[in-house]
């Protein structure tokens, strides 16, 4: 079946909050620029508040009435992200976009976050749907609140074992990156699920942006501080291949999602040319390795148990 490519002309925001995770660099920098664009205020939720500060400096030498509020979220710690969500929740602001987006990407060697998780499984996963959780009393206030979490291509290697869910048998960096996006793309679409069952009112899809280049090809690989000429001189070869492109393309999956009013909750959105590796927005295929419904509830369950966020029954 042939795809059909949607529009994308993004509304007017004004008077709108988002929260963008990973704002100061790459796709979460390009998204919160388009979202400030169209008038929303957005928070910028950020692990380097120095890089964080960087980032609004560059946004608003563009745009000098951008409304930005620069917070510190670290998302590989539980109790930072409490900590984020409880802030956000004493000052009682309804969220009308959550961009669940930050994430590292391979790592070569098994790293553990403060509480325990593998740290792509931690950072990527479990703290968004920590995060989510901690903000749904928020999002549920706006009355149509949209959720968007970043998925990846990468995925469609990922296995989701829920008895080896943090690669404690044998650690494979790509594995576990795609095993940290396949269940975030599980996770938006239970959210729709359960917010349809439970009356929410939230609009969850997922996104993948291709093969765009970002500093997630550097970050990951160099974790630790170790290789770092090697993966230089790679990503240049890499970049030289003509499938990559460049953030300001790499976003529109995402922002189609967080504000298009054709976007459907419970959707996957992609670029929509060759693989999808680049190009504008369009519905995204489903990978091949996706978990069944029941599965998809024994994540959700087990994600509540591992985060201690419980989501409302």
């Amino acid at each position: 079946m042939a795809r059909t490519r949607p529009g994308l002309d993004v509304p007017d925001l004004t008077g709108r909050l988002a929260v963008v995770t990973g704002a100061n660099s790459g796709l979460g920098f390009g998204l919160t620029g388009r979202l400030a664009r169209a008038g929303a205020e957005i928070v910028l939720a950020v692990r380097n508040l120095e890089k964080g500060a960087e980032a609004v400096r560059r946004i608003r030498a563009e745009l000098p009435e951008a409304r930005l509020d620069l917070r510190h979220l670290d998302l590989s710690s539980l109790a930072s992200v409490a900590a984020f969500g409880a802030q956000l929740v004493a000052e009682g602001r309804p969220v009308d976009i959550l961009i669940n987006n930050a994430g590292i990407m391979a790592p070569p060697h098994r790293v553990l976050t403060e509480d325990g998780f593998e740290l792509q499984f931690g950072t990527n996963y479990l703290g968004h749907f920590a995060l989510t959780g901690h903000l749904l009393p928020l999002l549920r206030a706006a009355g149509a609140a949209r959720v968007v979490s970043m998925s990846s291509l990468m995925s469609r290697l990922g296995t989701l074992d829920l008895a080896n869910l943090h690669g404690e048998r044998r650690y494979r960096s790509w594995i576990a990156y795609g095993r940290s996006k396949l269940a975030l793309l599980v996770f938006a679409r239970e959210l729709h699920r359960r917010s349809t069952a439970a009356g929410w009112g939230l609009h969850s899809t997922a996104a993948h942006p291709g093969a765009t280049v970002t500093n997630l090809q550097v970050t990951g690989a160099t974790h630790g501080g170790r290789r770092i000429r090697l993966i230089a001189l790679r990503n240049r070869l890499m970049y030289a291949v003509p499938v990559w492109q460049q953030v300001p393309t790499g976003i529109l999956p995402a922002l189609y999602a967080a504000t298009s009013p054709q976007a459907e909750s419970g959707g996957y959105y992609g670029p929509d040319g060759f693989a999808e590796l680049g190009g504008g927005p369009a519905p995204a295929r489903l990978p091949a390795n996706l978990p069944d419904a029941a599965d998809a509830a024994r994540l959700w369950e087990i994600s509540e148990r591992l985060t201690g966020v419980h989501y409302p029954r």
